[in-house]
């Protein structure tokens, strides 16, 4: 059995952690953890800049697709 890791406990648990599976305790809770941040359970905030922080301009509205008619020669 690997050693036990010094100092934190398993994240998920609570139990000792493992070397082999730091900062989890085993396979298990390392895949629960994996699950919550695929998932969505676990975010990470992300505050979004402004255009005008970012240097950005407006984008041009660009005209509307011309619609061909019977006579465009479709």
């Amino acid at each position: 059995m690997p050693s036990l890791a010094p100092g934190r406990p398993c994240a998920i648990c609570g139990k000792p952690a493992v070397d082999t599976f730091r900062p989890f305790c085993s396979q298990r809770c390392k895949n629960v953890d994996l699950h919550r941040w695929l998932s969505g359970r676990y975010a990470v905030p992300a505050v979004e800049a402004e255009e005008d922080e970012l240097g950005l301009a407006e984008p041009e509205e660009a005209p509307p697709p011309r619609r061909r008619g019977p006579l465009d020669g479709a």
